[in-house]
């Protein structure tokens, strides 16, 4: 059987076009802003998103890191969710190389915040209080099923954030993922915001990198932090025509994971001992929970692994599956038909 890995849509390999790309790329020092082809994607990147200017970066989370740091002084606040990726899987960097204070509230199940809760803890100006920075925000939002963030709420979120003179950060790792799964314009999702970071590594199949877009002035700052934390790349231009070609061609295949992940997803959903939620599944993210009395969340994996199928247990007895380029509808098939048969 071969493999089939559905732990996260990182593992994609790169195209056969992204292959050719990066071997015939045209390089520079991009530390100097001289390689060509790094200055092609950041351009490509801040048109896409509607903004001035943008900086390619290793990570996601690097382009969280450098935008947080760029937005914030040391000892302001940022407002963020309990289920943001910066929040729990970020490594705490905003605090530990920052010195900015994480004032945490809960996700809505589409993962928003509720506006009026935002707004009840925007500090006051006060001498024992952080001063209220940014809002960060994650679209798509992995811990809430991958749920897309609709322009509405973008627009609601905007008006706020003017009201009180903050500025607002989208984690938009998966947000061509949102754009697909609305039929909207990726633009619509981000123009009341100050910056946006999204991932070329994920669904689009680049073998690294990611974007941080916003205006001039921001983007010089967050080149800055770029290099004091180790971002600064030379001849990056190779890894750079990857990203090229994840714009131009792999946005309009993210469909087909969504529908994939639908047809699993209400496979999943006949399968006794397994609760999930299929309307909730709007992109390419899945999250079910196993109820079974005599196999254990650990043996579940170890099964399923041997099978060929490799899945995320995100906590003890939840598991997350998500759906990329390199999975078929025949092997989604396969797989609720091996759930199907372990679980029985």
């Amino acid at each position: 059987m071969n493999n089939i890995d559905l732990r996260s849509d990182t593992i994609t390999k790169p195209t056969k076009n992204m292959r050719k790309a990066m071997a015939e790329a045209e390089v520079g020092d991009d530390v100097f802003s001289e390689d060509p082809t790094v200055n092609c994607l950041e351009k490509a990147a801040a048109d896409k998103l509607g903004k001035d200017a943008a900086v390619f970066v290793p990570s996601g989370t690097m382009g969280n890191l450098i935008s947080m740091l760029s937005h914030c002084n040391r000892g302001d606040e940022i407002i963020l969710g309990d289920q943001s990726h910066i929040f729990l899987n970020e490594v705490g960097g905003i605090s530990a190389l920052g010195g900015i204070h994480p004032h945490i509230i809960a996700n809505e199940s589409d993962g928003t915040l509720n506006l009026k809760t935002i707004e009840k803890k925007i500090r006051a100006s006060d001498l024992h209080y952080p001063p209220t920075r940014l809002i960060a925000l994650e679209n798509t939002h992995n811990y809430c099923m991958g749920s897309p963030i609709k322009p509405e709420y973008m627009r609601q979120i905007g008006g706020l954030a003017k009201k009180y003179n903050l500025k607002i950060h989208v984690d938009g790792a998966r947000i061509f993922n949102a754009a697909v799964a609305m039929a909207v314009d990726v633009k619509d999702l981000v123009i009341d915001t100050n910056s946006v970071m999204f991932c070329l590594s994920k669904g689009l199949s680049a073998p690294v990198g990611s974007l941080v877009c916003g205006n001039k002035e921001f983007i010089n700052k967050a080149r800055k932090w770029r290099k004091m934390v180790g971002g600064g790349m030379r001849q990056s231009g190779h890894l750079a025509a990857a990203g090229i070609i994840a714009l131009n061609e792999l946005v309009c295949e993210l469909k087909k994971d969504h529908y994939n992940a639908q047809i699993l997803a209400q496979g999943l959903a006949k399968i006794k001992k397994i609760d999930i939620r299929p309307e909730l599944v709007k992109t390419n993210i899945i999250f079910f929970s196993l109820k079974h009395p005599s196999l254990s969340p650990e043996e579940f994996i170890k099964k399923l692994d041997a099978q060929g199928i490799k899945i995320l247990m995100i906590q003890p007895e939840i598991f997350r599956i998500v759906l990329h380029r390199e999975i078929t509808e025949t092997q989604v098939e396969q797989v609720i038909r091996v759930l199907a048969e372990l679980i029985k």
